[in-house]
């Protein structure tokens, strides 16, 4: 405790008292007031053999992210009273093989993860920034892998275009996984039920107020998990949006249960932009299971888009050292039509911080 918010002596001068009441009131305003702010992470590296469907050969890496894009950054929050609380976001991806400070990804900005301050109570919050976009968080949810960009076939088919000899596979959200220059509401918790609602404005001169807009759902009642998503996409990211040229809609539904000896995922959506009439159909079956102190881990996705199909399979291993740290090995399959098939292999370990 401060010096200031020690008791004081009671035989003072009027002087001192009024001294020492001011700096009790200073004291209790500011223990009213609390704030903190915390440094946060995750280090994520792996070493493997990496082979996606249409390459022309095998690649033998170390790289960053096989489970979860790895990051830093900062997180605050102060106590306004009555249940008001500010709060802040302030994270960056980077790669852990390299130090390189971004995802990899073409224009990403340094606070590409999170950059934003919000107000929360019992309404809910209010958020300003860059933030995740509606689809993240649920296909997050929605599968046994989690975030990972590099192994979950959910997250794969979603989010990351092949860029090898076979260009032809473009990912099914088309607008990144976080959103810029966002507003967003997200209600309080009802019963087990959660739900945000977003929007993104274009804020390019004469783009004639093209934007995104989209919301998610979330759903915990005991063993049950339900969740999904739905947008509408015209703007790209990260950063300022440029046009995309066209108007996108994706959504999805999703469900998984525990039953303690096994958590099966089952999740269906689509994705159609107005400038092609084909629509592209995903379904996975999913499941996780305790097995030997870890978790058992398998997912299949099958995306079928015109006259192509894609169907990825990866099963894996995933066993906690302790609570912040887990260690891993993945095998992937990975199958499009008329193109060579893919199998990637890899092991890594995971740290929170």
């Amino acid at each position: 405790m401060p010096a200031a918010c020690q008791a004081q002596p009671e035989t003072k001068p009027m002087k001192h008292k009024l001294i020492a009441l001011a700096a009790a009131a200073l004291c209790a305003a500011g223990a009213h007031a609390q704030s903190s702010v915390q440094v946060t992470g995750l280090v994520d590296a792996y070493a493997g053999s990496m082979k996606m469907a249409g390459d022309a050969g095998r690649k033998s890496v170390v790289n960053s992210g096989g489970l979860t894009t790895s990051w830093f950054g900062f997180k605050g929050t102060e106590d306004l009273g009555g249940g008001l609380k500010a709060n802040f976001l302030l994270t960056s991806f980077f790669q852990a093989d390299t130090g390189t400070p971004t995802r990899g990804i073409p224009n990403d900005t340094f606070f590409s993860r999170d950059a934003n301050v919000s107000l929360s109570g019992g309404f809910g919050s209010v958020l300003l920034g860059r933030w995740m976009a509606p689809n993240f968080l649920s296909s997050v949810v929605a599968n046994p892998f989690g975030d990972s960009f590099t192994f979950s076939p959910l997250i794969l088919h979603m989010n990351v275009p092949l860029f090898n000899s076979y260009g032809g596979w473009k990912a099914t959200t088309p607008s990144d996984t976080g959103w810029s220059n966002q507003i967003a509401y997200s209600t309080p918790d009802i019963g087990g039920f959660k739900a945000n609602l977003q929007y993104q404005f274009g804020e390019v001169p004469g783009n004639n107020g093209k934007k995104n807009v989209g919301a998610n759902f979330f759903y915990v009642g005991g063993p049950l998990t339900l969740t999904g998503f739905y947008e509408r996409d015209q703007i790209a990211n990260p950063g300022q949006g440029a046009y995309l040229g066209t108007t996108k809609k994706d959504w999805m539904l999703a469900a998984a249960y525990d039953f303690n000896v096994v958590k099966p995922y089952l999740s269906y959506g689509q994705a159609k932009a107005d400038n092609n009439p084909n629509t592209a159909k995903t379904l996975q079956l999913g499941a996780s299971a305790p097995l030997a102190g870890g978790k058992l881990l398998a997912s299949w996705v099958k995306t079928a888009f015109a006259n192509l199909d894609r169907k990825t399979l990866t099963v894996g291993y995933d066993y906690f050292l302790s609570k912040r740290t887990d260690v891993y090995a993945m095998v992937m399959n990975d199958r499009i039509t008329s193109q060579p098939t893919g199998t990637s292999f890899g092991v890594g370990m995971r740290h929170r911080f």
